[in-house]
Order: C-alpha cells, then sequence, then structure tokens
C-alpha cells in the first residue's frame, strides 16, 4: 500500500508542505512518495492520494488543476484528499471562507477532505505583480504555517489509509 503526496508549488512552501505530509505518512508505517505534480506518475500504481496546490487569486495553480482533469474517472478508485496553501498574515488573509474554492475539484476526484493550510510569504521571490498584490491586502512577510497541524493531518491519513 503506498500513497504518493503531489503538490503544485509556484515559490516552494506548497512543496514543503507536501514533504512534511509525506513524512508524517512515512513516520507512521506507510509507504509514501512525494513528488511535485510537474514531475510526479499518475495516481494508476497507488492506494491514495494526497494533491495540494498553492492558491493565487482563488483559484488552485493551473499545472494542478490539469493534472486533476487528467486523472479521469481512476480518482473514485482510491482514497483521496486535497489541500491547499495559501492564506499569510495575523489574522489569515484571506480567511478560510474566500481562501479557494475547491468544490469542482472535490467532485472531480471524489475527495475525502479538503484542508487549508497556511502559507509562507517572502516578499523577495515574489514578482512585482504578486507584491502589489500582498500591498493592497495588507499582507506580511512571514512564515504561517502551522507544522504541527500539517503533521497531524498527515498521521490522520495513513490512519485512514491503514483502515481501508
Amino acid at each position: 500500500m503506498r500513497v504518493l503526496v503531489l503538490a503544485a508549488s509556484r515559490h516552494g512552501a506548497t512543496h514543503e508542505i507536501a514533504e512534511a505530509i509525506g513524512a508524517a505518512v512515512s513516520d507512521a508505517g506507510t509507504p509514501v512518495t512525494v513528488a511535485r505534480i510537474e514531475d510526479g506518475p499518475g495516481i494508476d500504481a497507488v492506494s491514495a492520494a494526497v494533491v495540494g496546490s498553492a492558491v493565487y487569486m482563488g483559484h488552485w495553480l493551473d499545472v494542478a488543476q490539469r493534472f486533476v482533469e487528467a486523472q479521469g474517472d481512476r480518482w473514485h478508485t482510491i482514497p483521496t484528499w486535497l489541500f491547499s496553501s495559501g492564506p499569510v498574515g495575523s489574522p489569515l488573509k484571506p480567511d478560510d471562507g474566500h481562501a479557494v474554492d475547491v468544490g469542482r475539484l472535490m467532485d472531480l476526484t471524489g475527495a475525502r477532505e479538503h484542508r487549508l493550510f497556511a502559507g509562507r510569504l517572502d516578499t523577495g521571490r515574489l514578482g512585482f505583480g504578486e507584491r502589489a498584490m500582498m500591498h493592497a491586502v495588507r499582507a506580511r512577510a512571514g512564515d504561517y504555517r502551522d507544522w504541527d497541524e500539517i503533521a497531524a493531518w498527515g498521521r490522520a491519513i495513513a490512519a485512514a489509509v491503514r483502515g481501508t
């Protein structure tokens, strides 16, 4: 039984979340492969999948959306979880209710759950448009990710996979 953890990340922070989820799944005794969506395999040879993306303007990155769509009906043959990364600041902006719309992706994958994690904002890595958007919402640079929450979610996924 192998779990595949994939993420699409513009500046690396979301992939670091995927790595932490993978480490928690592995530490719980479940074999795992962690990969970038653009480098990753399809989902044919795995028992479960965790798929995530950075969120910009309320949506997953295009590469992540295309990956989900390309797998078609195969999603309904394995347990699947989705996660998004993006809100930053204190309080987090945008808030949980406005950060991302994953309803269509939930329907396509039949995912058991979607989890929204806070992100990291490193203004030195942002392009002009991204910096302007962060300035407009008054987001402050920093790493807002909650590693304990991420690890706990990974352990819960491992327990669910062992139970299937």
